[in-house]
């Protein structure tokens, strides 16, 4: 089996003639691969860490019972990460944690004060109205300001409600596809981009102020 290196995976037709033929190697790939957004994503439906882990495990499960039956509909990365979000309600209606899509927004409220975006009578309504700050890599400090940006980040999703952590993990974390997110979460296109607005905002207002602190104490 060709070994595929960063981060870059064959065709999807590649990928299900692996699986049905039982490739370990491919099946270990796509774990490398997608596991950890796989967690962040179950995660957002469940209580804990352990059932997130579970919640993915069956989900490989039924990947590999459910091959055979691919149908090519759609990719085999959306056909997974719908099977992964499918066990995770399940999973989380038994716990008591989930609440409908279609109560997004009764349930959430804006992240961001609206004085932060233009007017309706500005040039680009809707848009930020100051550029963010020019965030500091000062070397040799670079690689550790780095590694602090990135748990700064995990800890601003993981405050998020689970919506919007899913839809950012699934477009800035995955890669997804506006169009892959509606269609694993069977989202509207307008859910999916006042979910991902308000998260991206959320996590920008939270390293705003992790810069800012930082640069004061500079």
């Amino acid at each position: 089996m060709e070994s595929f290196t960063g981060g870059r995976l064959p065709p999807d037709d590649v990928v299900v003639a692996a699986l049905r033929a039982g490739d370990e190697a491919m099946f270990a790939t796509l774990l490398d691969t997608w596991s950890r957004g796989m967690l962040w994503l179950a995660r957002s439906h469940v209580s804990t860490n352990d059932s997130a882990e579970e919640v993915v495990q069956d989900t490989w499960l039924a990947v590999i019972k459910g091959i055979d039956g691919f149908e090519g509909r759609s990719s085999v990365k959306t056909w997974i990460y719908r099977i992964l979000v499918n066990t995770a309600r399940k999973r989380g209606v038994r716990e008591n944690r989930t609440v409908p899509w279609s109560s997004v927004f009764e349930q959430e409220r804006p992240t961001v004060d609206r004085s932060s975006f233009q007017g309706v009578d500005d040039p680009l309504p809707g848009h930020w109205k100051y550029l963010p700050a020019i965030w500091p890599t000062p070397a040799p400090e670079g690689e550790l300001l780095a590694a602090e940006v990135r748990v700064r980040i995990g800890a601003a999703l993981a405050e998020l409600p689970p919506r919007q952590r899913t839809v950012i993990t699934l477009r800035d974390v995955e890669g997804c596809t506006s169009e892959e997110v509606c269609e694993i979460l069977d989202i509207s296109a307008a859910n999916q981009r006042v979910l991902l607005h308000r998260a991206r905002a959320a996590v920008r207002e939270q390293l705003e102020d992790y810069f800012e602190t930082a640069r004061r104490s500079a």
